[in-house]
């Protein structure tokens, strides 16, 4: 397969799932390497196309109707991490991303498309195995979170959630 028919079975690939694909997956289905995968991706995307890069996988970034977002403000540090994303997504959110301000390079965004306890726990492992380190490490603790849920309501009892437990900048 050439690189053209391949980034055309990767763009259709993406438009028929609703759940992020692996790039090793998407590298073994069409025989190639996984930098061969990133590549196809980086030129898709300068292309037009809107791919998401989460832990999970790749996904297309498609605003879902009906859905209502959030940033809030927290600060903590890592032994609490858990805690505050299972709080999220235990009471119908998805963590979307998390923003921190650097004093060099401005705000840093990394996605995480967090929304149940496996996607939290699994976050949580290559934290702990040392494969990543949180970006409010740079920041003493203090990130933004950007949240998703089915309604407002359900956006303020998580913020009423994590204020309870002390989460929440004011």
């Amino acid at each position: 397969m050439n690189s053209t028919d391949r980034r055309k079975k990767i763009k259709e690939i993406l438009k028929n799932t609703k759940e992020p694909i692996k790039g090793t997956y998407l590298a073994s289905m069409m025989n190639v390497t996984r930098q061969v995968i990133v590549q196809d991706i980086a030129i898709l995307r300068a292309e037009g196309l809107k791919i998401l890069s989460t832990p999970q996988g790749y996904i297309l970034d498609v605003a879902e109707k009906n859905r209502y977002k959030k940033v809030i403000a927290c600060k903590h540090y890592f032994d609490r991490t858990e805690e505050e994303l299972n709080i999220i997504v235990d009471n119908g959110g998805k963590v979307l991303d998390v923003i921190v301000e650097h004093p060099y390079y401005g705000e840093l965004k990394g996605l995480l498309m967090l929304s149940s306890r496996y996607d939290v726990e699994k976050f949580m492992e290559c934290v702990r195995d040392g494969k990543a380190l949180l970006l409010s490490t740079l920041t003493e603790g203090v990130h933004l979170h950007t949240i998703e849920a089915d309604s407002n309501e359900i956006l303020e009892r998580i913020e009423d959630k994590l204020g309870e437990k002390g989460f929440l900048i004011k």
